[in-house]
Formats: structure tokens, sequence, C-alpha cells
């Protein structure tokens, strides 16, 4: 897993397109910072769906900064992808990212369970 700023990063490829492993601190920095590396990989690649496997470990995010986080991250394709968030650890307050990043036209949703989050990308209608 490469190391980017205060994270990992593993990126492979999955069945329906890009599965996404991450690593590290939960900061508003480093979360940006993987989803830039995750945009450019979309950008290239231009998958159907994207399984992020969030394993950042610390104080969650506030619902501030996932507005922040989806405003950033508006214009940088990922729109164009159905997304599966997976917090194994828990779902803290990232539920707030799910809301912010629906209104602003991105096809995501969140999950504990990562087979749920697989099925729901193989069933899902956009």
């Amino acid at each position: 897993m490469p190391s980017v700023g205060n994270f990992t990063i593993q990126l492979t490829s999955y069945a329906l397109g890009i599965r996404a492993e991450v690593r590290g601190e939960e900061t508003y920095e480093n979360t940006v910072g993987y989803w830039k590396v995750i945009a450019t990989e979309v950008q290239r690649h231009r998958p159907q769906c994207l399984l992020l496997i969030d394993e950042m470990r610390g104080p969650p995010l506030s619902a501030t900064d996932w507005l922040s986080l989806v405003s950033a991250m508006q214009g940088s394709g990922l729109e164009a992808v159905r997304i599966a968030h997976v917090k194994p650890h828990g779902l803290q307050l990232i539920e707030h990212c799910e809301i912010y990043a629906n209104e602003a036209g991105f096809d995501s949703r969140v999950f504990a369970d990562e087979s749920q989050a697989d099925l729901w990308l193989r069933h899902g209608e956009r």
C-alpha cells in the first residue's frame, strides 16, 4: 500500500470498477487527500462503481467537514460513479457525507458492512 501524507491507499480492480482501501489518521486533510487520489483514478479509468473501504481511525469528521469535502469534490468526475463507502469500524458521523453527497448529485451510500455495499453496487439502480 503506497503511503500518501498520513494515510495509505490501495487501489485495485474490482468487478464493477475500482476498490479502494484507505488507512491512517482520520483528519479532514487526509480525507480530502485520499478522495483526490480516488478522483484522479476515476478520471483515468472511468469505472462504473467505486467500493471504498475506509479504515481511517480517530475522532470522526464533523458535519461541516463532510459538507466541505463534498463541495471540494464537486466537478471531480465522481458524480458519474456509483459510490459505496464502507466504514467497518462504525459509521460515526459519515451519514452526513451521504446526505450532502446525494444532495450534490453524487450516487453514494455509506455502509458498515462490505458485503452489503457490494450487494448495493451490484443491484442498485442509478
